[in-house]
């Protein structure tokens, strides 16, 4: 059976980094699974690398054809923005694929729900609030149009996406400090998949 990893971190936490080299590790042979949202892109993303970056037209046409596994809904100084999974064939759980996936603690349960306990498991990677915010100011002020209160905006709205409570309540509880090196994290994340995907 094929395993979900569903990477989460806080914005700026690290986790794109981390899960850019997860899925070049030859050993650990992930697939990564794209997300939908209906935000604008952002300077240097590209279309299925990221997200698929679609309008609300077709947000709303995937939503009333019953494709939506979980969503979330930011409202923004831009508009509502929305990101979801979809049931698209992009995971096939038959197989021994193994897929990687960036998604928020609340979307995790959702799609542990939809796919099963025993396939899908957290990664969720941690950093010191000052290094983030750092992070998430050089990352802003590199865009052609900064937009400082939606930068603001989104730290904040992590605080309470990932609540200690939350995390314990969705049985959120292998955490992986990124507070060394990317090499040290990027060991230890790739430890505990391989633990998981041929463990079990």
């Amino acid at each position: 059976m094929g395993k979900i990893f569903v990477l989460m971190g806080k914005s700026a936490s690290g986790k794109d980094a981390v899960y850019r080299n997860l899925l070049q590790d030859p050993q650990l042979d992930l697939k990564k699974v794209v997300l939908y949202t209906t935000r604008p892109k952002r300077q240097g993303e590209m279309e299925g690398r990221q997200y698929f970056f679609i309008s609300d037209a077709t947000y709303e046409e995937m939503r009333k054809s019953g494709r939506i596994i979980e969503e979330r809904s930011y409202t923004t100084k831009l508009g509502v923005w929305h990101y979801f999974t979809a049931d698209d064939g992009q995971i096939d759980l038959s197989g021994k694929q193994a897929y990687l996936m960036i998604a928020t603690p609340e979307a995790f349960l959702a799609i542990r729900a939809y796919f099963g306990e025993g396939c899908v498991f957290p990664v969720l990677i941690q950093t010191d609030n000052g290094i983030r915010l750092e992070r998430a100011l050089r990352r802003e002020r590199r865009q052609e149009v900064p937009r400082y209160d939606e930068m603001c905006r989104r730290f904040l709205a992590d605080e309470e996406d990932f609540a200690e409570d939350r995390l314990r309540k969705g049985r959120i509880t292998r955490i992986f400090q990124n507070d060394a090196t990317l090499e040290e994290l990027l060991k230890q994340v790739s430890a505990y998949i391989m633990e998981k995907n041929h463990g079990n």
